[in-house]
């Protein structure tokens, strides 16, 4: 079983980001499943969200203490919260943040990867939400969801001009990591 933590803040779209990986898991063809955590319920407040996705049933319901992968939607959340907590040495996190992956010194033996999402999402999506752009980028690093599922995951959701938007974020996304540019450094 794969499991990913989805560290940001409310209103970045963290919870919306669980459901659509899951969404598309499930398109694929496996199991999944996706909820969030929350502390305080208000925009700017830390979130958590897991998802599990398998290629058999997934019975276990706590949550995500061991990840294999993080997506970290906001970079300064990882002064204030324990977000490498439990992530598996051979893990990989991919942060929002227009530094390179050395910059963050993240004390981890896992891959690192960063990409610019807030700043991609304003330019497409025109407000800083930055969900499809880092679901984008774990797509194209991991290959564990494909991007034409979450493609029409988004626009199950978000029918309209706004998936539509979203799905040109994610596309851009996908695009530049598999470039193998996160992050100019």
């Amino acid at each position: 079983m794969i499991e990913i933590r989805i560290h940001g803040r409310g209103g970045q779209g963290n919870v919306a980001a669980a459901e659509l990986l899951a969404n598309a898991a499930f398109k694929d063809g496996k199991y999944a499943q996706a909820f969030p955590s929350f502390g305080a319920e208000r925009i700017g407040a830390p979130v958590q969200a897991f998802v599990r996705i398998d290629t058999k049933k997934i019975r276990t319901r706590e949550d995500v203490r061991e990840p294999n992968y993080l997506i970290v939607q906001d970079q300064y959340l990882i002064d204030t919260v324990p977000v490498l907590d439990g992530l598996k040495p051979d893990g990989l996190v991919i942060v929002n943040a227009d530094r390179c992956p050395e910059d963050l010194q993240l004390k981890t033996t896992a891959t690192v990867a960063t990409i610019p999402a807030t700043q991609i999402a304003l330019e497409i999506v025109g407000r800083p939400i930055p969900n499809a752009i880092m679901i984008g980028a774990f797509c194209s690093i991991t290959g564990l969801v494909s991007l034409e599922a979450v493609q029409r995951a988004i626009m199950e959701k978000f029918p309209g001009k706004t998936g539509e938007n979203n799905v040109a974020a994610l596309e851009r996304a996908h695009e530049i990591m598999q470039k193998g540019k996160g992050q100019p450094c």
